[in-house]
């Protein structure tokens, strides 16, 4: 039952956006003009800054990220699907999940776009090593959204909700962009070091681990009161 109501979650979430494609265009967008107004600004006579690629590419996922959860939760909103998801008899936690995972495949959805436009603004060469690459934008997506989306429910109700939304998501998620940070950089490295990216990629499963399970504990009781 549990597997089955975040399937139904996750493919509602997918139906809607197919059909209108309002949140994968907007959030496309906002995150492509956030990485050409940094380039325009570090890019000087073809030589971009030092080791600038992947904080870039870490900064747009992450504005991309925040309005994405914003405009997911306000269509929420507006059609009162949240409310019936929560008076259905299903978990809440499954809701949760399923919600996360929509976030999640929208932001990956996103980063297959930028990764190739900073690689090429910053001549960076994130696609030398694309396994670690992925795995590297995978865990730090999952975690980022998984707090994200924790608050952009509980503040669904909220009259300032655009406004506290990156008030509380970004402090807490600090931890989890500095180390996508490092560990994209490690990959841009002249010199491979496998043991400093297996670092960075451990210390990132472990706050996921910690968010998501913090969030499946917390989702109900926030969502009740």
């Amino acid at each position: 039952m549990f597997f089955r109501t975040v399937w139904l979650v996750l493919r509602k979430d997918l139906t809607v956006e197919v059909r209108s494609r309002e949140i994968a265009y907007t959030t496309l967008f906002f995150a492509v003009s956030c990485v050409l107004v940094f380039a325009f600004a570090l890019v000087k006579e073809g030589r971009p800054i030092e080791d600038g690629a992947a904080g870039i590419l870490w900064i747009a996922i992450a504005f991309a990220g925040t309005l994405a959860l914003g405009r997911t939760f306000e269509r929420e909103r507006q059609a009162e699907t949240l409310r019936a998801l929560l008076l259905a008899p299903a978990d809440r936690p499954a809701i949760y999940v399923g919600k996360l995972l929509g976030i999640v495949g929208l932001l990956l959805a996103a980063a297959l776009g930028l990764v190739p436009l900073v690689a090429l603004l910053f001549q960076a060469p994130l696609l030398d090593h694309p396994f670690w690459l992925a795995s590297i934008v995978t865990t730090g997506t999952l975690g980022f959204s998984a707090v994200g989306t924790l608050f952009a429910a509980m503040l669904v109700r909220a009259r300032t909700r655009d406004v506290l939304l990156p008030v509380l998501l970004y402090p807490i998620t600090v931890p989890v962009i500095i180390a996508g940070v490092r560990a994209t950089a490690a990959l841009l490295e002249p010199e491979l070091d496998l043991a400093i990216v297996r670092f960075w990629c451990a210390l990132l499963i472990c706050f996921d681990v910690v968010f998501v399970t913090l969030a499946l504990w917390t989702f109900e009781p926030l969502m009740t009161d």
